[in-house]
């Protein structure tokens, strides 16, 4: 970010004040006003944050016009088609795409760490088996602190770099325990002859009884679905995690932090709505009924997976994942589910209806993404969890960059107050 000659003038209290505008090296000019309240007594109102810069970034770049997301100024279809998921997590921790023995030493290391402390078995069998996945995900995560606690200062550049690789490389096997743990099946151990994504459905759906076929078609469906996910910039779980960071706190405790803010249904949970909607419609027959009410504004059903907050365009990342779904339900088939015809129908007369094309009401990567772990087995209630997976390496992509940040200092947002102002306390027997 380069600041520029420009300023913007703001009039308060008949007082004139020049703030900064800072130009990006993409997207819109920034205003700087950090030393506003300081001069002119005043705070800016901005519920959301949704006009508001809180940090300055290198990794990750949206612009929700256009349709594009870039990752170290890569574009997520070039990485999502020619890359994988651990060159992906690299790239984003390291800024570079790596040499070849870079990114096998990489491997190697992340590999290595994805066993769990033997004594965590216990940590898990601590809850309910009927507890959600997610649910268990923020213990466990938080947890890691406490054994782990040989990687949780900040100050110490070894030390976060430990705690990063063992994140990267400990949620598929806390993702999939989580799983087994709720329905009750024996935990699966990482396989180190594995690759990233297949060694996490191997530990989903593998049983001691019997060896499990890992299709390459689901294992490159699952890996795309990872890297797709693997960040998008200041939204909600990950400005959660620099919050939570910018106090001190651990890599263990502030991801926690992310995974729970990701478990709300506004955020991470798109993809399970966007399935409990299409068991809503029932069957592909009752599709033009749902059509007609989703553009009735007066009847309050949404058609979910369609469109999206930030892009006004087609979402980048559903382009690539269609391919993945068209190629997964070709290999699974659709006849057997009622689910994933109602979704392959939804999705024909969506693209073809003038009202969704001309609103640019596309299927986005909640859509697909959905479809692909329906039609793999896994439940709704999987669906958040995988996500969290996905985007570990973004929050601690965007963590490592937030510790190093000289500007960093400890977030604090303000409010405009509208209570009461202040009043004398009334005696109990005199109100």
């Amino acid at each position: 970010m380069n600041n520029a000659a420009k300023v913007a003038k703001l009039t308060v209290h008949d007082r004139t004040y020049d703030l900064p505008v800072l130009r990006p090296t993409n997207g819109p000019d920034v205003i700087d006003i950090r030393k506003l309240y300081s001069e002119a007594g005043v705070f800016t109102y901005d519920p959301g944050f949704t006009s508001t810069a809180a940090c300055d970034s290198t990794i990750t770049y949206i612009d929700g016009n256009k349709g594009e997301l870039l990752h170290r100024g890569y574009p997520i279809d070039q990485l999502a088609t020619k890359s994988h998921y651990l060159e992906v997590c690299h790239l984003l921790v390291y800024g570079k795409l790596p040499s070849a023995s870079a990114l096998a030493e990489f491997k190697d290391t992340i590999t290595r760490h994805t066993m769990l402390h033997e004594q965590m078995v216990n940590f898990f069998r601590g809850f309910r088996r009927d507890a959600h996945p997610m649910a268990i995900m923020v213990g466990v995560v938080g947890a890691m602190s406490a054994f782990y606690h040989d990687s949780t200062d900040i100050n110490d550049e070894y030390q976060r770099e430990v705690a990063s690789h063992r994140l990267i490389a400990k949620m598929p096997t806390i993702a999939a325990w989580a799983y087994k743990y709720s329905i009750g099946q024996p935990f699966v151990y990482p396989s180190n002859d594995l690759d990233y994504a297949s060694n996490f459905l191997n530990m989903c759906f593998a049983v001691p009884a019997e060896k499990f076929e890992i299709n390459p078609i689901l294992s490159r469906a699952m890996d795309r679905i990872l890297i797709l996910h693997a960040d998008h910039e200041q939204n909600a779980s990950t400005s959660t995690v620099r919050l939570a960071s910018s106090s001190g706190a651990n890599p263990f405790a502030c991801v926690a932090a992310g995974i729970a803010c990701l478990w709300g249904p506004a955020h991470g949970g798109a993809n399970q709505a966007c399935l409990e909607m299409l068991k809503q419609i029932g069957s592909a027959d009752r599709i033009p009924e749902y059509i007609a009410r989703a553009k009735d504004k007066n009847d309050p059903f949404r058609l979910m997976g369609f469109g999206h907050r930030v892009y006004k365009n087609l979402d980048p990342r559903a382009k690539v994942l269609k391919e993945s779904a068209d190629e997964v339900l070709d290999l699974l088939g659709v006849s057997n589910n009622p689910l994933l015809q109602t979704a392959k129908e939804l999705e024909r007369i969506a693209l073809q209806d003038s009202y969704f094309i001309e609103k640019k009401l596309f299927p986005n990567v909640d859509f697909y993404s959905g479809i692909i772990l329906e039609a793999i087995g896994f439940p709704t209630a999987m669906f958040t969890p995988v996500f969290a997976l996905s985007r570990t390496v973004g929050w601690i992509s965007q963590w490592k960059e937030m510790i190093t940040d000289r500007q960093n200092k400890i977030g604090r947002p303000r409010q405009l107050y509208l209570g009461e102002t202040e009043r004398n306390y009334i005696e109990i027997h005199d109100r």
